[in-house]
């Protein structure tokens, strides 16, 4: 399973996911430009000493991202507004979560033109505007890592 972050703005969120994608062996597809260095200490602090075991890779942009992927690759849009939830889908295993920046979400032309591939995660207080990202990528990873059988994954330890 592929973690693709898309101008994500916030060293510690992307920290967070890092230690996430070693623990589940998950690449993590990073998508320029971003809100922080990569030397950024909050950075390393969150993602620990995990980086090493990380299989990330830094993109200048989508379409140059997008264009090296395999062409049957399989991309999910998380992102409010979906018309399915994120738990409503069947994920493969080498399929691609795509996530937007803290701030502003994906594109909107970018969702427009993947509709059926758009998903969201349910919310059932409308007056809470988001969740933290770390936590959207955990909800939706995890769920596609369900449905695949958890494949050589181990307990985690808490």
């Amino acid at each position: 399973m592929n973690v693709v972050l898309v101008c994500p703005e916030i060293a510690g969120n992307t920290g967070n996911i890092a230690r996430l994608c070693a623990a589940t062996r998950s690449p993590l597809h990073l998508i320029d430009p971003l809100g922080f260095r990569l030397d950024d200490k909050e950075l390393a602090r969150a993602g620990m000493d995990y980086w090493q075991l990380v299989d990330w890779h830094r993109w200048s942009n989508w379409p140059t991202f997008r264009s090296a992927q395999p062409a049957d690759a399989r991309f999910w849009f998380v992102e409010q507004g979906g018309a399915r939830g994120y738990h409503e889908v069947a994920y493969g295993p080498k399929d691609y979560l795509v996530f937007g920046r803290e701030t502003a979400g994906l594109p909107r032309l970018l969702l427009e033109a993947q509709r059926d591939a758009w998903v969201n995660i349910p919310m059932p207080n409308p007056a809470a505007r988001s969740l933290n990202l770390a936590n959207c990528v955990a909800l939706v990873l995890f769920e596609a890592l369900r449905q695949n059988g958890f494949a050589d994954a181990p307990a985690a330890e808490t």
